[in-house]
């Protein structure tokens, strides 16, 4: 596990040791996460300060994110992002009540005020999707990354509305990385 200061945020970068070797790199991890946090917070709040300064972002196998989804979201099914925020529930589709995110085996618990809460990416089907979209991983995790840390923030896509406004906000953040848009 790896945290770092970068300009007043906190970014830590969680990645399954199987993945360490391969793209997953922690610093470029940060950087996606970063600009992500920042961009969705100035979209929200034009001369507010931002609330949120921390966050952590976990590279994780297949199962595991399965797994998160059905017994967190009651999905039984793969998924290629999960966010969990720390202070505001996510959609629950599944019967009764959910258990609580505290449990989520390596959420991250905040240490200071302003943590937005955890993505979660499913290295595996990054890969499978850019093969799918014959675009790099890199561009795929990036876009997932940004994706995540936008549910944080409380940004969705249920609506044809909603999914244009972060689709929009997804190109801004990827283009002030130069990376453009996998999905082009």
């Amino acid at each position: 596990m790896s945290t770092v200061a970068i300009s007043g945020r906190r970014i830590q970068v969680n990645v399954f040791p199987a993945y360490r070797r391969q793209r997953a790199a922690v610093p470029w991890l940060r950087r996606v996460a970063q600009q992500a946090l920042m961009e969705g917070q100035a979209a929200q709040g034009r001369g507010r300060p931002p609330r949120y300064r921390a966050l952590s972002l976990t590279i994780a196998d297949d199962d595991t994110v399965r797994r998160l989804n059905r017994d967190y979201r009651g999905l039984d099914e793969a998924t290629d992002v999960l966010a969990f925020a720390f202070d505001h529930p996510g959609v629950y589709e599944g019967e009764g009540l959910p258990p609580p995110a505290a449990d989520v085996p390596f959420l991250a618990v905040p240490e200071e005020e302003g943590f937005a809460g955890e993505v979660i990416v499913a290295f595996p089907q990054c890969q499978r999707q850019a093969a799918e979209g014959g675009h790099s991983p890199d561009d795929e995790m990036a876009l997932l990354v940004a994706h995540g840390v936008l549910h944080l923030l409380g940004y969705d896509h249920v609506t044809p509305e909603e999914e244009q406004a972060m689709q929009t906000l997804e190109r801004r953040i990827l283009s002030k990385l130069g990376i453009q848009d996998p999905r082009r």
